[in-house]
């Protein structure tokens, strides 16, 4: 693994307006984490600790309110509206628990939405997007539609299509969160096989202690920080 940084946070705190009087509501306290290139890493914790807040913030979908984000060596609060938009598409993958493919697109047309939200696909897009399918073991789905899949299959769809522009990073919320135990084991083998073979950072949020222990770190959010899980 890379000794270099990817990710870094530092003393980040983030809070929210809690009260039409004017209170704050503080998510994320003095919160810091580096992550490396290819590193696998779990996080952890009740529902309303914080953990969406933090993917958003890693993700560069939301700002800190004290602290910064770096990204690749990049101060995410120096960055412009389209510039924050580019590294999103082209250096970050997002799986959420819910696929959020598109029902009236095949399953290769879902996989290539990231590649033309800037433009045209090229045929080495297009035959990186059939390559992919064919490694999660979905060759024969490529003219299939969201709706003739199984959840599973969805999910693969939408780990492909998160893979697509080679980003440094992929970000799972939830990711198995509505799938058997089955399909949730098997989704948990592909994307760790992935993160070797890709050479991706993934890091995952998940209420799954089966999964946090397969990565590489398992962290809790608690009171707004993060802690080595137990």
């Amino acid at each position: 693994m890379n000794d270099t940084v990817l990710l870094r946070l530092q003393e980040v705190e983030k809070d929210f307006a809690a009260t039409d009087e004017g209170g704050r509501l503080q998510v994320l306290r003095g919160l810091s984490l580096e992550v490396k290139p290819g590193e696998t890493l779990s996080i952890v914790g009740p529902s309303g600790s914080g953990k969406s807040t933090l993917l958003n913030l890693i993700g560069a979908l939301d700002l800190p309110t004290s602290g910064e984000v770096f990204f690749d060596g990049e101060n995410l609060a120096t960055l412009s509206d389209a510039e924050l938009a580019l590294l999103r598409n082209r250096k970050i993958g997002f799986i959420f628990q819910s696929h959020h493919l598109l029902p009236q697109c095949t399953v290769l047309e879902n996989v290539l939405v990231p590649v033309v939200a800037t433009g045209a696909a090229s045929s080495e897009a297009v035959e990186r997007g059939r390559r992919l399918l064919n490694r999660v073991g979905l060759g024969e789905r490529l003219k299939h539609r969201p709706g003739q899949l199984s959840g599973g299959e969805r999910q693969r769809v939408a780990v492909v299509r998160a893979l697509i522009n080679q980003p440094r990073l992929l970000l799972a919320d939830e990711p198995t969160g509505a799938l058997d135990r089955r399909s949730a084991d098997n989704l948990a083998d592909l994307l760790l096989e992935l993160n070797r073979e890709e050479q991706v950072a993934l890091i995952i949020v998940t209420h799954s202690e089966e999964l946090a222990q397969r990565t590489g770190r398992a962290l809790t959010l608690r009171d707004g920080r993060l802690e080595e899980a137990q």
